[in-house]
C-alpha cells in the first residue's frame, strides 16, 4: 500500500491488519483477539499513524511508550482499555526497546451489521473519548474483561456453526456492558476530579450567560464547553449523568433557564429583548424552552411577581 507523507496507514480488514503485524491469517475474518507481546514492534515512519475501519478495544499492560489520540498524548501503565471506533486516527511514538502485552480485540462492522448491536454500538458513547480518559481496570476489573476476550477466541476458533456469530457478539455485548459498568465506577471513585468539574462547569456557564457578548456568540454548545474544560464532549456528558442524573446540554439549559429568571423578574426587558440577550436567535425558542422547563411561559413567570 502506497502511502504519503504525513498521512495515515489505513487498514481496511483484520487480515490486513495481521499481514501489517506480521502475525499469522486470522482464524474468524471479522474478528480477532490478538496477544499484544506476539507484536513486534518496528520504527517505521510509516507505521507511525493508523487508521482503523474497525472497532478496536484494547487492554494494555507495561507499555512504556506512548500513545497520541488527536492533540492528547498518554503514558499506559496497568490495566488501560481503550476504545476506538473506524475512521479514527491513532499515532505511536515508536522506540527500538518498545514491549508492548496486553490483549486486542479487533470487530470488523460487517460482524455486526445484521444484528441490533450494528446500532446500538453507536451508544456506547466512550467510542469517542480521548485517549486521556481511557478506563482504569482494577485487577478483577482486567480479569472480567480478559475472561471476555478468551471466550471470544475460543468461539471463533471452535468448529464453526449457525450459532458461532450470535455466540460471539453475545460476549462482545458483555464486555460492553462491562465496560458501561466500569466507567460508572470510575467517575464515582474519582470524586475529587469529578467535583472539580463541576464547580468548574458552573462557574463556566455563569460566566458565559454573564458575558455581554453572549448575545453575538449565541447559546454555548456541548462542543464548545467540553473544549472549555479539556475533556471530550461524550465523556463530559457520561460523568455528569452518572453524578447528577443530567447530561451536559441539561446543565446548559438550567443555568440559561436560571438566568432568564434573574433577568425576568429583576428587569423591564420584554420576553424578546431577554431572549436575544441570551443568545437565541428566535424569541418563540426561547418561549418553548421556559415553558418545556417550567410549565409556565416566560411572561406568565414575570407577571406571577407583580
Amino acid at each position: 500500500m502506497k502511502k504519503e507523507a504525513g498521512t495515515p496507514y489505513v487498514i481496511n480488514s483484520i487480515s490486513e491488519l495481521h499481514q501489517v503485524l506480521e502475525l499469522p491469517k486470522p482464524a474468524h475474518p471479522l474478528v480477532s483477539v490478538i496477544d499484544m507481546s506476539a507484536i513486534e514492534c518496528r520504527v517505521e515512519n510509516s507505521l507511525k499513524s493508523f487508521m482503523y475501519n474497525f472497532y478496536s478495544i484494547c487492554v494494555k499492560k507495561n507499555y512504556n511508550g506512548k500513545l497520541k489520540y488527536g492533540q492528547n498524548s498518554y503514558d499506559f501503565d496497568e490495566g488501560i482499555l481503550t476504545f476506538f471506533s473506524p475512521g479514527q486516527v491513532i499515532a505511536t511514538e515508536i522506540t527500538a526497546d518498545l514491549s508492548l502485552s496486553g490483549d486486542w480485540l479487533v470487530i470488523h462492522p460487517d460482524l455486526i451489521r445484521n444484528y441490533s448491536l450494528g446500532k446500538s454500538i453507536k451508544d456506547y458513547g466512550y467510542f469517542s473519548y480521548a485517549v486521556n480518559e481511557a478506563l482504569h481496570l482494577s485487577e478483577k476489573e482486567e480479569a472480567m474483561i480478559a475472561l471476555t476476550m478468551k471466550n471470544i477466541e475460543q468461539e471463533y476458533n471452535s468448529t464453526i456453526d449457525l450459532y458461532s456469530q450470535d455466540v460471539i457478539i453475545s460476549h462482545i455485548e458483555l464486555l460492553l456492558n462491562y465496560s458501561n459498568r466500569f466507567y460508572n465506577r470510575q467517575f464515582i471513585t474519582r470524586k475529587n476530579a469529578s467535583n472539580d468539574l463541576l464547580i468548574n462547569l458552573e462557574n463556566l456557564l455563569t460566566d458565559y450567560f454573564n458575558n455581554e457578548n453572549v448575545r453575538e456568540t449565541g447559546l454555548p454548545t456541548v462542543q464548545y464547553i467540553s473544549g472549555q474544560l479539556n475533556i471530550s464532549p461524550n465523556y463530559l456528558s457520561d460523568m455528569l449523568r452518572s453524578l447528577t442524573g443530567q447530561s451536559t446540554q441539561q446543565h446548559i439549559h438550567n443555568k440559561l433557564i436560571d438566568k432568564a429568571k434573574e433577568i425576568l423578574v429583576t428587569t423591564s426587558l420584554s420576553v424578546s429583548e431577554i431572549a436575544y440577550q441570551l443568545g437565541f436567535e428566535y424569541p418563540q425558542s426561547f418561549n418553548k424552552l421556559f415553558k418545556s422547563k417550567t410549565n409556565l411561559s416566560p411572561l406568565e413567570f414575570k407577571n406571577s411577581f407583580n
